[in-house]
């Protein structure tokens, strides 16, 4: 049903002490856990079971210590906890404590080795990161500069065409479309009446885009 999680707790519903678990039940949930790559669910479990004295008469004291040290204490790197603990089991023998610490001393050198290629492998990466980011901070600083210029430009055009749109005969081009509107909408363009507004309007027009047109009003040319 993949709800291993709830496995341990629901064993301690039961046996309520972890010193009071069965060799078998632990084993299992030391697999378990192993198995799905979270030891330390089993870390304080496993050490008060393996401290219990009544349990180090059990037949199956030795296996279960190896398991918890191969499957819990050394992937954890827990080296110093594991020799620790096999130094003080005094249920071990001379033979079995070497075998137990050259096979810790074996996976602390594991480790170490492991440790030192994920730093060398991490200061490439870091490397690599600093590379890029110089570079990119290069492009903006080029792009930053074209922009710079670009606005530049962009400012000085519109100030020349401000000054130059500041220049146009405001008050003509105002008065010629006022006529306009007299014209078209309040007079009839047709009547006789009409023809003096008509006259000025054209006038004040040809006036007007002689203004515009004429080389006073043309933008300054900048460098």
């Amino acid at each position: 049903m993949n709800r291993w999680r709830e496995v341990l707790s629901w064993v301690l519903q039961y046996y309520h002490h972890p010193e009071q678990l069965p060799p078998k039940i632990l084993e299992l949930c030391i697999l378990l856990y192993s198995k799905v790559r979270e030891p330390q669910v089993m870390l304080e479990v496993g050490s008060s079971w393996l401290r219990d004295q009544t349990n180090k008469s059990l037949p199956e004291y030795v296996s279960l210590l190896e398991l918890y040290l191969l499957h819990v204490l050394l992937p954890l790197g827990r080296f110093e906890g594991a020799e620790e603990l096999v130094y003080s089991c005094d249920v071990l023998d001379s033979e079995q404590k070497l075998a137990f610490v050259e096979t810790i001393c074996e996976k602390r050198c594991q480790w170490t080795q492991q440790e030192e290629m994920h730093s060398a492998h991490d200061e490439q990466e870091d490397k690599a990161t600093e590379t890029v980011l110089a570079f990119l901070i290069c492009v903006l600083g080029v792009l930053s500069q074209k922009l710079l210029t670009m606005l530049t430009l962009l400012r000085r055009t519109l100030r020349s065409m401000s000054s130059h749109f500041y220049l146009l005969p405001y008050k003509k081009m105002l008065l010629a479309t006022f006529l306009l509107y007299l014209v078209v909408v309040r007079l009839d363009p047709a009547s006789p009446t009409s023809l003096p507004f008509i006259c000025k309007l054209v006038q004040l027009f040809r006036q007007a885009w002689a203004a515009v047109l004429s080389p006073i009003h043309r933008p300054p040319i900048q460098d």
